[in-house]
């Protein structure tokens, strides 16, 4: 299935919603022994497709990253939005200046020109949502499900960024 250029905004737009005002998202790395996740910081800029995140270069996370680029972010706020894409480790000064905030210091317990501090570009192929503020959606659903019966409501959506 190939999607027009109107379909891929609407769907960037939709994730952008959705994840807007979450501070706090769940990344999954792949390690030699399995998944792992953990939380970071969310970035106050607007997906676009991409997802920036700090982080640094001797964490298990860094290592992680360079062997296996595969990841998934997971946010949860007022509805959840799991988004899979591959991550690349950006070493650009400026973009880390520009995405610096006083919550990395304390974070971190560095400051923005540390030499250590490397960027994770994530770039999003798809991602799945599931809408919970419509609370009729989510009974009709579990009413369904319940009763055995098939329902034309779906509580979530996959869509190709």
């Amino acid at each position: 299935m190939t999607t027009s250029a109107t379909e891929h905004q609407e769907a960037i737009e939709t994730v952008r919603k959705l994840i807007k005002g979450i501070d706090t998202a769940m990344l999954t790395t792949v390690t030699s022994e399995g998944l792992v996740s953990r939380p970071m910081k969310t970035q106050e800029v607007e997906f676009d497709g991409d997802l920036w995140f700090l982080t640094l270069k001797d964490t298990s996370k860094f290592d992680e990253l360079k062997d296996h680029p595969e990841v998934n972010v997971a946010y949860a706020g007022k509805s959840y939005v799991s988004i899979r894409g591959k991550a690349e480790l950006v070493n650009d000064r400026a973009k880390i200046k520009e995405l610096w905030n006083t919550a990395y210091e304390k974070l971190l317990d560095t400051t923005s020109d540390d030499p250590n501090l490397v960027l994770i570009k994530i770039q999003a192929e798809t991602a799945e949502y599931w809408e919970t503020g419509n609370l009729i959606k989510v009974v009709k659903r579990l009413f369904a499900k319940v009763t055995g019966q098939k329902s034309d409501t779906e509580l979530n959506r996959i869509v190709d960024l």
